[in-house]
């Protein structure tokens, strides 16, 4: 019996160094667990798209591709997850009866994600002894989603327990309902609590506009030190796999049957 196919949906950008990205993770999925076929999908500017990712599937699903588990890029439930990603999956399943479709998981909040930010941090210059003395941007994309923000703020409140002198919450883009302050903003609000040694941790996935807003944002307010995205970290594919094998469970419903 075949292994469901696990299909990675990323956004997409205009931005080429995205796309690179995206497929250096699958990549590094893919070599953890040889045999399981992965594939990648995007929702706009890149190709191939999700529902001609699925139509090939479909076209194929006589040797043995018969289930997918879609698994959404994404670090936080907000529009893409509820909405966007679900709708198009719906679609592509009412036209591929072949196709069982199952959605997985956004990949946070999770130990592992902190794992890879702390990880992307030491590789920035910082050690494990600077955290006392050190405040953290977590700097995120942004949304306007109350669900999404508050998993934010939770997560700056569990860094702050791992270490570091102080946490603060940042969104790339214009201030959220939530009140996150931009990057640059955050960066000053810890040099006016006295702290010395300011660190920007980019809490995204791949680079493009809004991450290189927050290095900028990062540079203009004087930060210290900024690590790079997420990227295909270690921790980050063993975190898609762990989805994927969650969404495999016998309790995971299909979206089509």
């Amino acid at each position: 019996m075949h292994a469901p196919v696990l299909l990675v949906i990323a956004h997409g950008s205009r931005d080429p160094r995205h796309a690179a990205t995206v497929h250096a993770l699958t990549a590094r999925v893919r070599s953890m667990r040889p045999g399981l076929r992965v594939e990648t999908g995007f929702l706009d500017f890149n190709a191939p798209s999700v529902p001609r990712v699925l139509e090939r599937l479909h076209a194929g699903s006589t040797e043995g591709a018969t289930e997918v588990v879609a698994l959404p890029l994404l670090l936080t439930r907000a529009f893409h997850a509820k909405t966007d990603i679900p709708s198009v999956l719906r679609e592509a399943g009412a036209r591929l009866p072949r196709l069982r479709i199952r959605q997985a998981g956004v990949l946070g909040p999770s130990p592992l994600l902190h794992s890879a930010l702390e990880q992307r941090l030491y590789e920035a210059g910082l050690t494990a002894a600077d955290k006392r003395s050190t405040g953290l941007v977590l700097a995120s994309a942004g949304s306007t989603d109350p669900e999404a923000i508050a998993v934010i703020a939770e997560i700056a409140r569990e860094l702050r327990h791992t270490g570091w002198c102080a946490v603060r919450p940042a969104f790339a883009s214009a201030h959220s309902p939530g009140g996150f302050p931009r990057t640059g903003d955050a960066v000053r609000a810890l040099r006016a609590d006295g702290v010395h040694r300011v660190a920007v941790a980019p809490y995204v996935i791949a680079p493009g506009r809004l991450p290189d807003r927050i290095v900028a944002g990062a540079a203009e307010a004087g930060a210290d030190v900024v690590s790079e995205v997420l990227g295909a970290s270690p921790a980050l594919a063993r975190l898609l796999l762990a989805r994927y094998d969650e969404a495999r469970a016998p309790r995971a419903l299909p979206l089509s049957a």
